[in-house]
């Protein structure tokens, strides 16, 4: 029993990790398309800042404001992007969406709407001033 679990969690290790991302394309690949990217190319002093279309395994595909790049992966130093709420594709699924739904609960109840007693709103406003920065996403693994 004891051998069983160990090698029933054991197994997708073992056979995952000659396929495993060696040098992290994978993260790469996951960016959501829109999010704010700055590709560096190797030899160059400036990045190109562009927004994520597409990545492929060997190419990024990215869009200035007057035109659409693919630069190949074997250019590219470096890549970074700027972290938003949903800046990478999700690939784990949700069970909300398959549970049952009480319509008995949803319905509005009878009585009054609003309780009595003082009145009084509040509000929080937070702005956050200038450009966020970028955080590296992949780098050119040395010896390449």
């Amino acid at each position: 029993m004891h051998r069983r679990l160990f090698l029933s969690t054991l197994a997708p290790i073992v056979f995952a990790a000659p396929f495993a991302d060696k040098d992290g394309w994978d993260k790469v690949m996951h960016l959501n398309p829109g999010t704010e990217v700055r590709v560096t190319k190797i030899g160059a002093r400036f990045g190109i800042v562009a927004k994520h279309y597409e990545t492929t395994e060997d190419s990024v595909i990215i869009t200035t404001k007057t035109e659409q790049i693919s630069v190949p992966k074997e250019q590219i130093a470096r890549i970074e992007f700027i972290p938003g709420p949903a800046t990478f594709r999700s690939t784990r699924s949700s069970s909300v969406d398959n549970l049952p739904v009480d319509k008995e609960a949803a319905r509005p109840k009878p009585g009054p709407t609003r309780t009595p007693g003082p009145t009084g709103s509040s509000s929080t406003s937070y702005s956050r001033t200038g450009k966020p920065s970028y955080e590296l996403l992949w780098t050119r693994p040395r010896g390449n």
